[in-house]
């Protein structure tokens, strides 16, 4: 069967004009056009950039939350080059003390944008010095010591902080309240995540099949820094293994020799999934116990890879602890157990199910 490669990506390998993201380097955009789904976030932050230039304000302090991967730094980035402000970049850890935070803001122009990521992990001292800074666009400093000690004002310029975060939830709700536009990223589609592909193989300039790059897409677990990340690896496949060319069977080939399944699980994933099913009935099992059997730390699996098989439905948890879902069995191959009543038609106690189960 002959292979069917995109036209416009064919065009793009031997044109000699510099991509825009060649020229820096990267696979993000720099435009709302150039960027890739949420298309309801960025509707909105157009609206809002479109207004703070008609009014020549500087943007309003904004909020972006969501799992790890979705393309929270990106979209600061586009919202600075779209108000044509400089950004300086940091991060909660970063930020050690309040003279570190004070040193940041004094440091800003007018309209200039401050991004903070991980923000639900800035120290509560440094938080208040922030306060102010929001609200009024002014530092308060203590000078002196004891008796002699006074404070004085200092005015800032008006500047927007972009905070990102993967724990809206942990941000204290005075600092939360702070924010006048909150945006909540959410998994990209398929189709979304397939037109990211399409778009990152241009720039590493990679020939890919349209099934080729709607393969690397289900694998991604919808999120599109996982789906660069494994078009580089297949890219690195092709070019030994295959050619160079990415096709629906070379991505195929590739994935599973990185042992990524084909809805994106991989042998963590799978470990942990058996682990619940094999050593504890299914569940419930508590997170140290799991930890303990997969071999990864706790906070690892529950960052890492509990959030994405609880979306879709691999994994459940209760009061007592994890379980395994009909929908996990089924995806490994296991037949799934029913639990056993007794004649007054009773569910058993869970110990007398575990033993039947095992038995």
């Amino acid at each position: 069967m002959a292979i069917e490669f995109d036209d416009q990506l064919g065009e793009r390998i031997v044109d000699t004009t510099a991509h825009a993201d060649d020229e820096q380097g990267t696979l993000r955009p720099r435009k709302l056009d150039e960027y890739i789904g949420q298309e309801r976030v960025k509707e909105n932050l157009r609206v809002f950039i479109e207004a703070a230039k008609l009014r020549g304000e500087s943007l309003d302090h904004v909020l972006l939350s969501g799992p790890p991967g979705l393309g929270k730094t990106t979209l600061a980035g586009v919202v600075a080059h779209e108000m044509g402000a400089n950004i300086r970049v940091t991060s909660g850890p970063a930020i050690a003390k309040a003279g570190d935070l004070a040193a940041l803001l004094t440091n800003l122009a007018e309209h200039d944008i401050l991004f903070i990521d991980e923000i639900h992990r800035l120290d509560r001292s440094v938080e208040e010095v922030l306060y102010p800074a929001m609200e009024d666009f002014a530092l308060d400093i203590i000078i002196g010591k004891g008796p002699s000690a006074r404070s004085i004002r200092l005015e800032l310029p008006r500047f927007t902080l972009i905070g990102a975060t993967t724990r809206a939830g942990q941000l204290s709700a005075p600092l939360r309240d702070r924010f006048g536009v909150l945006m909540k990223l959410e998994l990209y589609p398929p189709e979304d995540i397939e037109t990211i592909v399409r778009r990152s193989a241009e720039i590493l300039g990679v020939r890919i099949t349209k099934d080729g790059a709607r393969e690397i897409a289900g694998r991604s677990r919808g999120t599109p820094r996982i789906a660069n990340r494994l078009l580089k690896r297949v890219r690195d496949y092709a070019q030994v293994r295959a050619g160079g060319d990415i096709t629906l069977n070379v991505a195929d080939d590739a994935l599973r020799a990185l042992e990524i399944d084909e809805i994106g699980l991989d042998a963590t994933d799978r470990r942990m999934l058996r682990g619940i099913i094999d050593i504890y009935g299914g569940g419930p099992v508590g997170l140290e116990a799991l930890s303990a059997t997969v071999g990864e730390e706790a906070v690892t699996l529950e960052d890492a890879y509990e959030p994405y098989l609880l979306q879709i439905g691999f994994l459940s948890r209760t009061p007592r602890g994890r379980c395994a879902t009909v929908r996990a069995y089924e995806h490994l191959g296991i037949s799934c157990p029913e639990p056993v009543k007794d004649t007054e038609n009773t569910p058993i106690r869970m110990d007398d199910w575990l033993k039947t189960v095992k038995d």
